[in-house]
Parts: C-alpha cells; sequence; structure tokens
C-alpha cells in the first residue's frame, strides 16, 4: 500500500532529507585519491549519530556499512573497506539517515582528482536524467512516465539503464510502495498523488545494462566492466512541482 504523507510527516521527512544531504555532501567532499572508503563511511556514521540520527543502511539486511561506496564498475551496494580511492576513480555514494520516525535516502557520483571527459559526461548524464524524470512528478502522473522520461534521455546520450535494481517510497521505512523504475512504457504503474514520498534514483552504465552481484552478496557491478553513475534524491508529489527533500540547505 502507497502510504501519503500528513504535513507534520511531511515536516519530519524534510527534516531527515536536509540531514541525508548533509552527509552526502560530507561524504562527496572527501573523494580524492588515497581516502579509503572506510574513512569516509565513518565519517558519514559520525555525522549522522551526531544529530540524533541513524545510518539508515547500518545493518540494514545485514549491511556492515553506514553508506554504500561503489567505484567505477560498482552500481550500487558497495561495501566501505581498506579500498584506497585513486585518481581517475569515479565514486557513488549512496546515503540514508533515520531522524524522529522517517528516512532520508539520496546518492551521487563524485569524481577523485583528474577523471575523463567520459566519465564526467556519465556523471552529468545521470544526474540530469534525474531531473527529465521529476519533471513528470506531478499529481495525475503515473509513475512510468517518470521513468520513461529518465530512460529516454539516458539512452539519448548513448548509455544505458540498469534494470535489476529500482527506486521506491520512502518514509517510515526505508523502502516503501511503489517501486520506481527508471524504464518502461510512460502512461503505467500507480498513479502520483500529493503526499507521495518516493525515491528516484537513476543508475547508469556506459555500456551495457546488465549488472551482477559479486559474491560478498551486495556489491553489484556492471557485467560488462563498465564505467557507471548512481544519482538519488527523495522527493515529495505536491499539488504541483514536485519538492526535493535531500538538499542540504533551506
Amino acid at each position: 500500500m502507497i502510504s501519503l504523507k500528513s504535513p507534520r510527516e511531511i515536516d519530519l521527512m524534510r527534516r531527515a532529507g536536509r540531514l541525508t544531504a548533509q552527509a552526502r555532501a560530507l561524504a562527496g567532499s572527501m573523494v580524492r585519491p588515497g581516502v579509503t572508503t572506510h574513512e569516509i563511511d565513518t565519517a558519514v556514521r559520525k555525522f549522522i549519530e551526531s544529530h540524533g540520527a541513524k545510518p539508515s543502511f547500518l545493518g540494514y539486511g545485514g549491511f556492515s556499512g553506514s553508506a554504500c561506496i561503489s567505484i567505477n564498475e560498482q552500481v550500487i551496494h558497495g561495501i566501505p573497506g581498506p579500498r584506497k580511492l585513486q585518481e581517475g576513480d569515479i565514486v557513488s555514494i549512496d546515503v540514508g539517515a533515520y531522524l524522529d520516525g522517517f528516512h532520508g535516502d539520496c546518492a551521487a557520483t563524485f569524481p577523485c582528482g583528474q577523471v575523463s571527459e567520459e566519465a564526467i559526461r556519465l556523471i552529468r548524464v545521470t544526474e540530469q536524467s534525474f531531473w527529465e524524470g521529476i519533471r513528470l512528478a506531478r499529481p495525475g502522473k503515473r509513475v512510468y512516465d517518470i521513468s520513461h522520461a529518465v530512460q529516454q534521455y539516458v539512452e539519448a546520450n548513448g548509455f544505458s539503464v540498469v534494470r535489476d535494481f529500482v527506486g521506491h517510497g520512502v518514509g517510515a521505512k526505508l523502502h516503501e510502495a511503489p517501486e520506481v523504475p527508471n524504464f518502461g512504457p510512460a502512461g503505467h504503474g500507480p498513479r502520483l498523488q500529493p503526499g507521495m514520498t518516493i525515491a528516484v534514483e537513476p543508475m547508469v552504465c556506459a555500456g551495457d545494462w546488465r549488472v551482477k552481484v559479486l559474491k560478498d552478496g551486495w556489491t553489484t557491478v556492471s557485467a560488462d566492466g563498465s564505467m557507471t553513475a548512481h544519482y538519488e534524491n527523495t522527493i515529495l508529489i505536491t499539488d504541483g512541482e514536485p519538492e526535493v527533500l535531500t538538499v542540504a540547505e533551506d
């Protein structure tokens, strides 16, 4: 069942979303050669906990980190550890924070030092596909209107969207209904209504869209080894334009 949030719940989600976005920004500021993914993860955890919140991902389904940190061909769910970032890497960081009963969820991909022009283009197209998608995030539209817009923009730029993982509703639970794919035919899926809060999160491969999960049971990589990027925000469906809840400032 899709949860429609009350004005009070929306205010609480704004608070959780703002904290989550601040944690994402902190993590992104640490992306540079020589820094380990464990160091970034530790900083994210300490920051979230210092604000009276809990990292949404820590212990979720047995996940051992507070952030998912995925490098290059790793699409999502990279486990933080001793790996040091290197010049030319691109680093996708997915963060969630649980504050006063509600979750925020957001992600972005950051360049480490000097990266290739193709990597920069992949990062930019992935982020822009999010904005192309949420242009359709209006009451009366359907979930797959967002999905279709994301897919059309990504593929028009020569990249592909992951099919095996999708966006989702967010609220008192980290993952709620409805699922929000990054592909599919317009005009399908649940109808969007004011009060819905969803995470729209394009996951994009420079090559083929197929992915595989590594033996650790979490880290998901492009099957062909191509570079990948990820961008996500939690948004609110309103009576008009959608509101992005995972913003670092008021």
